[in-house]
Protein backbone atom coordinates (compact mmCIF):
# COMPACT_ATOMS: atom_id res chain seq x y z
CA UNK A 1 0.00 0.00 0.00
CA UNK A 2 1.06 3.25 -0.86
CA UNK A 3 -0.27 6.91 0.42
CA UNK A 4 1.32 10.39 0.02
CA UNK A 5 -0.19 13.26 2.76
CA UNK A 6 1.03 17.01 3.05
CA UNK A 7 1.67 18.74 6.32
CA UNK A 8 1.60 22.01 7.15
CA UNK A 9 4.21 22.63 9.70
CA UNK A 10 2.69 21.76 13.22
CA UNK A 11 0.40 19.74 11.54
CA UNK A 12 -1.25 16.14 12.60
CA UNK A 13 -2.62 12.99 10.14
CA UNK A 14 -3.38 9.86 11.81
CA UNK A 15 -2.96 6.94 10.26
CA UNK A 16 -5.65 4.38 10.82
CA UNK A 17 -5.17 0.43 9.65
CA UNK A 18 -7.83 -1.73 10.35
CA UNK A 19 -7.32 -5.64 10.17
CA UNK A 20 -10.54 -7.33 9.36
CA UNK A 21 -11.59 -10.38 8.34
CA UNK A 22 -14.45 -8.54 5.35
CA UNK A 23 -14.82 -5.37 4.48
CA UNK A 24 -16.30 -2.70 7.09
CA UNK A 25 -19.04 -0.01 6.58
CA UNK A 26 -18.45 1.86 9.70
CA UNK A 27 -15.43 4.74 9.18
CA UNK A 28 -12.92 4.58 12.31
CA UNK A 29 -12.72 7.78 14.34
CA UNK A 30 -8.78 7.95 15.10
CA UNK A 31 -9.59 10.28 18.25
CA UNK A 32 -12.22 7.87 19.65
CA UNK A 33 -9.65 5.01 18.64
CA UNK A 34 -7.29 6.85 20.58
CA UNK A 35 -9.48 7.92 23.70
CA UNK A 36 -10.28 4.47 24.09
CA UNK A 37 -7.07 2.80 23.77
CA UNK A 38 -5.63 5.46 26.76
CA UNK A 39 -8.71 4.55 28.60
CA UNK A 40 -8.01 0.41 28.37
CA UNK A 41 -4.57 0.90 29.05
CA UNK A 42 -5.24 3.38 32.12
CA UNK A 43 -7.54 0.90 33.65
CA UNK A 44 -5.35 -2.05 33.05
CA UNK A 45 -2.03 -1.05 34.52
CA UNK A 46 -2.40 -0.09 38.29
CA UNK A 47 -1.15 2.39 40.36
CA UNK A 48 2.39 2.34 41.12
CA UNK A 49 2.74 5.33 43.41
CA UNK A 50 3.99 3.05 46.27
CA UNK A 51 7.16 1.77 44.56
CA UNK A 52 10.42 3.45 44.76
CA UNK A 53 9.85 4.49 40.74
CA UNK A 54 6.65 4.85 40.05
CA UNK A 55 6.46 5.80 36.23
CA UNK A 56 9.11 3.34 35.51
CA UNK A 57 7.38 0.50 36.94
CA UNK A 58 3.88 1.08 35.59
CA UNK A 59 6.30 1.41 32.27
CA UNK A 60 7.35 -2.41 33.34
CA UNK A 61 4.29 -3.86 33.95
CA UNK A 62 3.00 -1.98 30.73
CA UNK A 63 5.53 -4.04 28.80
CA UNK A 64 4.76 -7.46 30.38
CA UNK A 65 1.27 -6.77 30.05
CA UNK A 66 1.51 -6.19 25.93
CA UNK A 67 3.93 -9.15 26.22
CA UNK A 68 1.24 -11.69 26.86
CA UNK A 69 -0.83 -13.34 24.64
CA UNK A 70 -4.69 -14.15 25.36
CA UNK A 71 -3.89 -17.85 26.65
CA UNK A 72 -1.57 -16.55 29.15
CA UNK A 73 2.07 -17.13 27.36
CA UNK A 74 4.22 -14.39 27.57
CA UNK A 75 6.76 -13.66 24.76
CA UNK A 76 10.76 -13.22 26.21
CA UNK A 77 10.26 -10.31 23.80
CA UNK A 78 8.87 -9.15 20.89
CA UNK A 79 11.17 -9.30 17.83
CA UNK A 80 13.46 -11.87 16.40
CA UNK A 81 17.33 -11.94 15.05
CA UNK A 82 18.26 -8.63 16.34
CA UNK A 83 22.16 -9.08 16.94
CA UNK A 84 23.74 -8.61 20.02
CA UNK A 85 26.77 -8.16 17.67
CA UNK A 86 26.27 -7.69 14.48
CA UNK A 87 27.52 -10.19 11.96
CA UNK A 88 28.34 -12.56 14.21
CA UNK A 89 25.72 -14.86 14.78
CA UNK A 90 24.79 -13.95 18.02
CA UNK A 91 21.27 -13.37 17.46
CA UNK A 92 17.78 -15.29 18.28
CA UNK A 93 14.29 -15.82 18.10
CA UNK A 94 12.57 -14.65 21.15
CA UNK A 95 8.95 -14.99 20.25
CA UNK A 96 8.50 -17.35 22.29
CA UNK A 97 7.18 -18.33 26.31
CA UNK A 98 9.79 -19.05 28.27
CA UNK A 99 8.84 -20.03 32.01
CA UNK A 100 11.37 -19.08 33.30
CA UNK A 101 10.41 -15.11 32.59
CA UNK A 102 6.80 -15.56 33.17
CA UNK A 103 7.63 -16.77 36.10
CA UNK A 104 10.03 -13.84 36.95
CA UNK A 105 7.20 -11.83 35.85
CA UNK A 106 4.46 -13.60 38.13
CA UNK A 107 6.76 -13.09 41.13
CA UNK A 108 7.62 -8.96 40.27
CA UNK A 109 3.68 -8.95 40.08
CA UNK A 110 3.25 -10.58 43.52
CA UNK A 111 5.81 -8.36 44.74
CA UNK A 112 3.22 -5.10 44.69
CA UNK A 113 0.14 -6.79 44.36
CA UNK A 114 -2.38 -9.69 43.01
CA UNK A 115 -2.75 -7.98 39.54
CA UNK A 116 -3.66 -10.04 36.69
CA UNK A 117 -0.67 -10.86 35.45
CA UNK A 118 -0.16 -13.08 38.30
CA UNK A 119 -3.44 -15.17 37.31
CA UNK A 120 -1.92 -15.37 33.58
CA UNK A 121 1.51 -16.62 34.73
CA UNK A 122 0.29 -18.88 37.43
CA UNK A 123 -2.65 -20.68 34.72
CA UNK A 124 0.11 -20.77 32.16
CA UNK A 125 2.79 -22.23 33.96
CA UNK A 126 0.61 -24.70 35.90
CA UNK A 127 -1.40 -25.67 32.39
CA UNK A 128 2.32 -26.45 31.15
CA UNK A 129 3.03 -28.42 34.22
CA UNK A 130 -0.14 -30.56 34.28
CA UNK A 131 0.09 -31.58 30.66
CA UNK A 132 4.52 -32.13 30.90
CA UNK A 133 5.16 -32.77 34.62
CA UNK A 134 9.05 -33.78 34.96
CA UNK A 135 9.19 -33.13 31.08
CA UNK A 136 8.96 -29.63 31.30
CA UNK A 137 10.15 -28.23 28.36
CA UNK A 138 11.85 -24.70 29.17
CA UNK A 139 9.80 -22.92 26.45
CA UNK A 140 6.95 -23.24 24.45
CA UNK A 141 4.62 -21.04 21.74
CA UNK A 142 2.44 -18.21 23.81
CA UNK A 143 -0.94 -21.08 23.01
CA UNK A 144 1.40 -23.98 24.74
CA UNK A 145 2.79 -26.04 21.65
CA UNK A 146 6.59 -26.85 21.35
CA UNK A 147 8.98 -24.51 19.84
CA UNK A 148 9.86 -24.79 16.03
CA UNK A 149 13.00 -25.93 15.30
CA UNK A 150 15.30 -23.38 13.96
CA UNK A 151 15.55 -22.04 10.84
CA UNK A 152 15.77 -19.01 8.39
CA UNK A 153 13.10 -16.92 7.05
CA UNK A 154 12.72 -15.26 3.40
CA UNK A 155 14.02 -11.94 4.33
CA UNK A 156 17.35 -9.75 4.96
CA UNK A 157 16.96 -9.44 8.74
CA UNK A 158 18.13 -6.45 10.64
CA UNK A 159 21.44 -4.90 9.73
CA UNK A 160 24.63 -7.41 11.41
CA UNK A 161 21.58 -10.21 12.49
CA UNK A 162 20.31 -12.52 10.58
CA UNK A 163 16.92 -13.93 9.54
CA UNK A 164 16.60 -16.64 12.45
CA UNK A 165 13.49 -18.43 13.52
CA UNK A 166 12.17 -21.02 15.92
CA UNK A 167 14.47 -22.19 19.35
CA UNK A 168 15.89 -24.66 20.09
CA UNK A 169 15.90 -24.32 23.94
CA UNK A 170 12.68 -26.31 23.38
CA UNK A 171 14.87 -29.76 24.09
CA UNK A 172 16.59 -28.60 26.39
CA UNK A 173 16.35 -30.19 30.39
CA UNK A 174 16.70 -26.80 32.66
CA UNK A 175 16.21 -28.04 36.27
CA UNK A 176 16.27 -24.04 37.88
CA UNK A 177 12.57 -23.54 35.89
CA UNK A 178 10.88 -25.85 38.68
CA UNK A 179 12.18 -23.96 41.06
CA UNK A 180 10.60 -20.84 39.49
CA UNK A 181 7.61 -22.37 39.27
CA UNK A 182 7.68 -23.13 43.05
CA UNK A 183 8.19 -19.62 43.89
CA UNK A 184 5.60 -18.51 41.65
CA UNK A 185 2.74 -21.01 42.60
CA UNK A 186 4.04 -19.84 46.54
CA UNK A 187 3.61 -16.25 45.89
CA UNK A 188 -0.25 -17.08 44.43
CA UNK A 189 -1.04 -18.24 47.90
CA UNK A 190 0.52 -15.51 49.81
CA UNK A 191 -2.04 -13.60 47.81
CA UNK A 192 -5.18 -16.48 48.02
CA UNK A 193 -4.94 -16.93 44.32
CA UNK A 194 -3.36 -19.92 44.29
CA UNK A 195 -6.42 -22.78 42.79
CA UNK A 196 -6.82 -26.50 43.06
CA UNK A 197 -5.22 -26.91 39.75
CA UNK A 198 -2.13 -24.58 40.28
CA UNK A 199 -2.03 -26.45 43.56
CA UNK A 200 -1.75 -29.81 41.70
CA UNK A 201 0.78 -28.22 39.46
CA UNK A 202 3.04 -26.99 42.20
CA UNK A 203 3.31 -30.64 43.56
CA UNK A 204 4.31 -31.90 40.63
CA UNK A 205 7.31 -29.37 40.20
CA UNK A 206 7.96 -30.51 43.58
CA UNK A 207 8.28 -34.24 42.64
CA UNK A 208 10.03 -33.22 39.40
CA UNK A 209 12.76 -31.34 41.87
CA UNK A 210 13.04 -34.65 44.08
CA UNK A 211 13.48 -37.05 41.19
CA UNK A 212 15.92 -35.23 38.65
CA UNK A 213 17.81 -32.64 41.45
CA UNK A 214 20.93 -34.79 40.98
CA UNK A 215 20.87 -34.43 37.25
CA UNK A 216 23.49 -32.16 35.20
CA UNK A 217 21.46 -29.07 33.31
CA UNK A 218 21.58 -26.77 30.87
CA UNK A 219 20.71 -24.10 33.29
CA UNK A 220 19.71 -20.39 32.83
CA UNK A 221 21.85 -20.06 30.50
CA UNK A 222 20.94 -23.00 28.35
CA UNK A 223 24.53 -23.68 27.73
CA UNK A 224 26.10 -27.69 28.23
CA UNK A 225 24.61 -29.64 30.76
CA UNK A 226 26.53 -29.59 34.05
CA UNK A 227 25.74 -29.32 37.87
CA UNK A 228 24.94 -25.87 37.98
CA UNK A 229 24.90 -24.01 41.29
CA UNK A 230 22.21 -21.70 40.58
CA UNK A 231 19.66 -24.60 38.97
CA UNK A 232 20.05 -25.95 42.84
CA UNK A 233 19.45 -23.11 44.72
CA UNK A 234 16.45 -21.89 42.77
CA UNK A 235 14.98 -25.24 43.95
CA UNK A 236 16.05 -24.60 47.52
CA UNK A 237 14.36 -21.37 47.30
CA UNK A 238 11.38 -23.43 45.52
CA UNK A 239 10.70 -25.68 47.97
CA UNK A 240 10.57 -23.65 51.29
CA UNK A 241 8.63 -21.17 49.57
CA UNK A 242 5.93 -23.75 48.95
CA UNK A 243 6.18 -25.50 51.92
CA UNK A 244 5.88 -22.21 54.03
CA UNK A 245 3.05 -21.03 52.24
CA UNK A 246 0.97 -24.25 51.39
CA UNK A 247 0.84 -26.00 54.53
CA UNK A 248 -0.04 -29.33 53.31
CA UNK A 249 0.94 -32.85 54.28
CA UNK A 250 3.69 -32.98 51.96
CA UNK A 251 5.21 -29.39 53.70
CA UNK A 252 7.67 -31.45 55.81
CA UNK A 253 8.88 -33.50 52.58
CA UNK A 254 9.80 -30.45 50.58
CA UNK A 255 11.63 -28.52 53.23
CA UNK A 256 13.31 -31.90 54.50
CA UNK A 257 14.58 -32.03 50.62
CA UNK A 258 15.49 -28.17 50.26
CA UNK A 259 17.64 -28.89 53.20
CA UNK A 260 19.49 -31.96 51.66
CA UNK A 261 19.62 -30.23 48.09
CA UNK A 262 21.49 -27.33 49.85
CA UNK A 263 23.60 -29.50 52.00
CA UNK A 264 24.78 -31.32 48.74
CA UNK A 265 25.10 -28.13 46.32
CA UNK A 266 27.21 -26.36 49.64
CA UNK A 267 29.34 -29.66 50.13
CA UNK A 268 30.04 -29.29 46.12
CA UNK A 269 29.90 -25.42 45.00
CA UNK A 270 31.01 -23.55 48.00
CA UNK A 271 34.08 -22.42 46.75
CA UNK A 272 37.34 -22.47 49.97
CA UNK A 273 37.77 -18.79 49.77
CA UNK A 274 33.84 -18.80 50.95
CA UNK A 275 31.68 -17.59 47.65
CA UNK A 276 29.43 -19.65 46.14
CA UNK A 277 30.75 -20.73 42.41
CA UNK A 278 29.15 -21.13 39.18
CA UNK A 279 29.13 -25.30 39.00
CA UNK A 280 30.71 -27.94 41.13
CA UNK A 281 33.47 -28.07 38.72
CA UNK A 282 33.93 -24.41 37.84
CA UNK A 283 35.42 -21.96 40.44
CA UNK A 284 34.36 -18.42 38.73
CA UNK A 285 32.08 -16.14 39.33
CA UNK A 286 28.44 -16.29 37.84
CA UNK A 287 25.98 -13.18 38.42
CA UNK A 288 22.76 -15.29 37.70
CA UNK A 289 23.56 -16.94 41.73
CA UNK A 290 23.01 -13.24 43.03
CA UNK A 291 19.12 -13.91 42.97
CA UNK A 292 18.08 -16.97 44.70
CA UNK A 293 20.45 -15.86 47.57
CA UNK A 294 18.62 -12.79 47.76
CA UNK A 295 15.61 -14.41 47.75
CA UNK A 296 16.72 -16.73 50.86
CA UNK A 297 17.93 -20.01 49.61
CA UNK A 298 20.57 -19.78 52.43
CA UNK A 299 19.57 -17.31 55.01
CA UNK A 300 20.35 -13.34 55.10
CA UNK A 301 23.13 -13.85 57.74
CA UNK A 302 24.79 -17.12 55.28
CA UNK A 303 28.57 -16.37 55.19
CA UNK A 304 28.75 -16.94 51.18
CA UNK A 305 26.43 -14.19 50.37
CA UNK A 306 28.74 -11.29 50.89
CA UNK A 307 31.96 -12.89 49.10
CA UNK A 308 29.41 -14.24 46.37
CA UNK A 309 28.40 -10.49 45.83
CA UNK A 310 31.39 -8.84 46.24
CA UNK A 311 33.16 -11.19 43.95
CA UNK A 312 30.44 -10.59 41.26
CA UNK A 313 31.00 -6.65 41.69
CA UNK A 314 34.66 -7.53 41.80
CA UNK A 315 35.00 -9.21 38.82
CA UNK A 316 32.09 -8.82 36.85
CA UNK A 317 31.09 -5.40 36.91
CA UNK A 318 32.27 -2.31 35.23
CA UNK A 319 30.88 1.01 35.30
CA UNK A 320 27.73 0.49 37.32
CA UNK A 321 26.69 -2.52 35.11
CA UNK A 322 26.93 -6.26 35.55
CA UNK A 323 27.85 -9.27 33.24
CA UNK A 324 26.54 -12.47 33.59
CA UNK A 325 30.03 -14.70 34.00
CA UNK A 326 33.32 -14.44 32.38
CA UNK A 327 34.07 -15.46 29.33
CA UNK A 328 37.63 -17.17 29.31
CA UNK A 329 40.12 -14.74 29.19
CA UNK A 330 38.57 -12.54 27.56
CA UNK A 331 37.90 -8.79 28.60
CA UNK A 332 34.00 -7.81 30.06
CA UNK A 333 32.38 -6.34 27.19
CA UNK A 334 34.14 -8.14 24.33
CA UNK A 335 32.27 -11.03 24.14
CA UNK A 336 28.71 -9.95 24.67
CA UNK A 337 27.37 -6.85 26.59
CA UNK A 338 26.42 -6.27 30.41
CA UNK A 339 23.08 -8.46 30.90
CA UNK A 340 20.78 -5.99 32.54
CA UNK A 341 18.73 -8.59 34.18
CA UNK A 342 21.93 -8.92 36.34
CA UNK A 343 22.26 -5.70 37.58
CA UNK A 344 18.78 -5.24 39.24
CA UNK A 345 19.38 -8.13 40.83
CA UNK A 346 22.88 -7.48 41.95
CA UNK A 347 20.22 -4.41 43.58
CA UNK A 348 17.96 -7.29 45.41
CA UNK A 349 21.39 -8.98 46.67
CA UNK A 350 22.47 -5.84 48.13
CA UNK A 351 19.00 -4.75 49.20
CA UNK A 352 19.58 -8.65 51.28
CA UNK A 353 22.38 -7.95 53.03
CA UNK A 354 21.34 -4.78 53.91
CA UNK A 355 22.88 -2.18 52.21
CA UNK A 356 20.41 0.42 50.93
CA UNK A 357 22.51 3.06 49.55
CA UNK A 358 24.55 0.84 47.44
CA UNK A 359 21.31 -1.14 46.30
CA UNK A 360 19.95 1.89 45.31
CA UNK A 361 23.20 2.69 43.28
CA UNK A 362 22.64 -0.71 41.44
CA UNK A 363 19.36 0.06 40.93
CA UNK A 364 19.94 3.56 39.22
CA UNK A 365 22.61 2.52 36.94
CA UNK A 366 20.65 -0.56 35.51
CA UNK A 367 17.06 1.17 34.56
CA UNK A 368 19.09 3.95 33.24
CA UNK A 369 20.08 2.09 30.19
CA UNK A 370 16.80 2.07 28.52
CA UNK A 371 16.49 3.39 25.01
CA UNK A 372 14.17 6.64 24.11
CA UNK A 373 11.26 5.05 24.35
CA UNK A 374 11.90 3.22 27.88
CA UNK A 375 12.17 -0.07 26.71
CA UNK A 376 15.25 -2.23 27.97
CA UNK A 377 17.03 -5.31 25.86
CA UNK A 378 18.79 -8.10 27.01
CA UNK A 379 22.06 -6.53 27.15
CA UNK A 380 23.50 -3.39 27.10
CA UNK A 381 27.25 -2.36 25.41
CA UNK A 382 28.98 -0.51 28.05
CA UNK A 383 31.97 1.11 26.31
CA UNK A 384 29.36 2.20 22.90
CA UNK A 385 26.42 2.94 24.96
CA UNK A 386 23.53 1.12 22.89
CA UNK A 387 21.13 -2.12 23.54
CA UNK A 388 22.09 -5.10 22.24
CA UNK A 389 19.74 -7.64 21.11
CA UNK A 390 16.05 -8.20 20.79
CA UNK A 391 13.48 -5.90 22.81
CA UNK A 392 11.84 -5.13 24.55
CA UNK A 393 13.01 -8.02 27.32
CA UNK A 394 10.39 -9.07 29.30
CA UNK A 395 13.05 -10.28 32.35
CA UNK A 396 14.71 -7.29 32.37
CA UNK A 397 11.41 -5.41 33.06
CA UNK A 398 10.51 -8.29 35.25
CA UNK A 399 13.12 -7.67 37.85
CA UNK A 400 12.67 -3.60 37.77
CA UNK A 401 9.20 -4.10 38.72
CA UNK A 402 10.05 -6.48 41.65
CA UNK A 403 13.28 -4.00 42.53
CA UNK A 404 10.85 -0.99 42.57
CA UNK A 405 8.14 -3.05 44.51
CA UNK A 406 10.16 -4.61 46.87
CA UNK A 407 11.93 -1.01 47.71
CA UNK A 408 9.62 1.00 47.47
CA UNK A 409 7.85 -0.87 50.84
CA UNK A 410 10.62 0.20 52.93
CA UNK A 411 11.14 3.36 52.03
CA UNK A 412 12.98 4.98 55.35
CA UNK A 413 15.76 2.36 54.02
CA UNK A 414 16.17 3.25 51.08
CA UNK A 415 16.78 6.72 51.17
CA UNK A 416 17.89 7.65 47.35
CA UNK A 417 14.87 6.39 45.90
CA UNK A 418 11.23 6.82 46.12
CA UNK A 419 10.27 10.00 43.66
Amino acid sequence: MRARSRLSQGGVHDLVLEVATEPQSILLDPGALWDSTERWWGAVVPDCSDTAAPRDTRMAYAVLNGLTSADGGMVAAATTSLPERADTGRDYDYRYAWVRDQCYAGIAVAAHGPHPLLDSAVGFVADRLLEDGAALRPAYTVDGSPLPSEGVLPFVGYPGGGDRTGNRAGRQFQLDVFGEALQLFAAAARHDVLDGRAAEAADLAARAVADRWTRPDAGLWELEDRWWTHSRLCCVVGLRDLARELRTPASADWSRLADRILDATRSRCVHPDGHWQRAADDPGPEAALLLPLARGAASRTDPGLAPTRAQVARQLAQDGYVYRFGHGDEPLGDAEGAFLLCGFTMALAAHAQGRPAESARWFERTRSACGPTGLFAEEYDVAQRQLRGNLPQAFVHALLLECSARFGRTPEAFPSVGW
